[in-house]
């Protein structure tokens, strides 16, 4: 299943952390594999936050895609796993 983002601006994502988009849910700005801050769509959509209006005109949505996790290694930089 395709999860849903929209981009946002370095400027947009430094004016949402820390804030509410529904009372108790709070924005989560993330950086996709190509370095784009983006939040879901669910916070895009569902945002009831006056002061952030602008957050339900992001358009369009694009398909998420995550950064890879770095590989886990031990003390001595041996291999551990993904």
């Amino acid at each position: 299943m395709a999860h849903l983002v929209g981009v946002i601006t370095v400027t947009q994502k430094d004016e949402l952390i820390g804030h509410e988009w529904q009372p108790r849910s709070y924005f989560n700005p993330v950086q996709d594999i190509n370095d784009n801050w983006v939040i879901s769509a669910e916070e895009i959509q569902g945002n009831i936050n006056p002061d952030f209006a602008w957050v339900n005109d992001i358009s369009p949505l694009i398909e998420y895609e995550p950064k890879p996790f770095p590989p886990i290694t031990g003390d001595t930089g041996e291999f551990l796993g993904e």
